[in-house]
């Protein structure tokens, strides 16, 4: 089966990652998107981070009713922070029947290559990149493995909605309703 992994923080998950992993199953090669929950992104330091544990929870009650959808805990148990060469290494080796595919956004592609092993990456995974707001233009775009794929361009972030939270805001449509009750119960990022 071929595999779109999608790393987040996803604190919390919300519509436009839902939207891009939607676009991903259902108008290209990849049979399913998995939701990679990633404890510290080796780039952010995050002192609203929620627990992974939480943020596994919201994911799993955002994609639940998706068969194309998995979320993954694979990076929990791994040295922190983990990097994306070696949680692909250690899917690859524990899914040997998948063939893996990374999804980042067009944001992501012109600093790819400060990446830890991005050749690496490229040459035995592959991107599939999503259009992001104020991308930068990036000489990857023409490499053979690199596949740009037509999306909605989303510009909701979990920083404003986190923001609207701590100001007692609404977040409705912003982030789907099982989520939205878990973090009101939870009483998360107040």
């Amino acid at each position: 089966m071929k595999i779109g992994l999608f790393f987040g923080s996803f604190n919390p998950i919300h519509i436009g990652h839902l939207i891009v992993a939607n676009v991903m199953a259902t108008t290209t090669d990849l049979e399913q998107v998995w939701f990679v929950v990633s404890p510290q992104n080796p780039f952010k330091k995050n002192k609203s981070l929620l627990h992974e544990f939480d943020r596994l929870d919201m994911v799993e009650k955002a994609i639940a009713d998706n068969p194309k959808f998995k979320v993954t805990n694979i990076e929990f148990s791994m040295p922190k922070p983990s990097f994306t060469i070696d949680t692909l290494i250690r899917l690859q080796e524990k899914y040997p029947q998948h063939e893996f595919k990374l999804i980042i956004g067009g944001d992501n592609l012109a600093q790819f290559p400060n990446w830890k092993n991005h050749d690496k990456i490229l040459e035995y995974f592959g991107l599939y990149v999503y259009p992001r707001p104020n991308s930068e233009p990036s000489d990857l775009e023409n490499h053979p493995n690199v596949r740009l794929v037509k999306a909605p361009l989303l510009d909701i972030s979990a920083t404003f909605i986190r923001e609207c939270l701590k100001n007692g805001q609404s977040i409705s449509y912003m982030i789907p309703e099982a989520v939205e009750e878990f973090i009101l119960r939870k009483k998360f990022y107040l």
